[in-house]
């Protein structure tokens, strides 16, 4: 039985009480976050940017990247309200820099080219459809804008064991991808200059990075892989 938006509303209405309090945000979210703040910072700096966070939860990480880039401006984006509701101080806090919006990441409900930088972290083996999900990110990068993801490494054998068996016992049927199937949505959605870097470590990760298309990058080499040690929002 395949995994279905349903089953991740459910689980993460369950989840969102306690989410903040999680032994993951120590073991996988912190290192994985971290990780992301310093490429973005890598990337652009301390100028300003839009950034979106897909399936952001409560809103942690927005919230991490407004400390540590105070000129990006954020929009946490999550599938359940409940998730949101869990961060509702943390918005109020930072009513014009930190967003949250409630919606769909294989939908996204913003117009093209919204973003400099799109995020997702730790959420992306929940959704079903995951060609489309990526391809909507796309979709509303700027071109020349970045696309970073993480989710958990299992193409080895501690991280076979850590995914597809004790994360798939609990969760269900979620998917983690594999490296090269990475790679391959990447392309399919239209990025290029695509760069994947694997966190090794108790729960360990895959930061892929891809830049949205422009008309000066059309027929560039795709891959470079590197593997060291709650509001509604419309499309205008």
């Amino acid at each position: 039985m395949g995994y279905d938006k349903q089953q991740a509303t459910e689980e993460f209405i369950r989840w969102s009480e306690s989410y903040d309090r999680c032994i993951l945000q120590w073991l996988l979210f912190g290192p994985s976050h971290r990780a992301l703040i310093s490429r973005i910072r890598e990337r652009f700096g301390d100028r300003p940017i839009r950034v979106l966070d897909a399936g952001c939860g409560t809103g942690q990480f927005g919230e991490k990247i407004l400390k540590a880039l105070p000129n990006a401006q954020v929009f946490g984006m999550d599938l359940v309200a409940e998730m949101l509701r869990g961060g509702a101080r943390r918005w109020s806090s930072h009513r014009d820099t930190l967003m949250p919006v409630q919606g769909d990441s294989e939908h996204l409900p913003f117009a093209d080219g919204s973003f400099d930088v799109v995020t997702c972290a730790n959420s992306f083996h929940h959704y079903p459809d995951q060609q489309r999900a990526v391809t909507e990110m796309h979709r509303v990068l700027k071109p020349g804008g970045r696309l970073m993801l993480v989710d958990g490494f299992r193409d080895a054998p501690w991280g076979w064991f850590i995914y597809d068996v004790c994360v798939e016992s609990i969760e269900g049927n979620v998917h983690h991808c594999s490296r090269s199937r990475m790679r391959d949505l990447f392309a399919n959605a239209g990025f290029v200059e695509t760069n994947q870097k694997v966190h090794r470590g108790p729960a360990p990760f895959l930061l892929t990075e891809g830049t949205a298309r422009t008309a000066s990058t059309l027929g560039r080499p795709h891959f470079k892989v590197s593997t060291p040690g709650v509001r509604q929002h419309s499309r205008a």
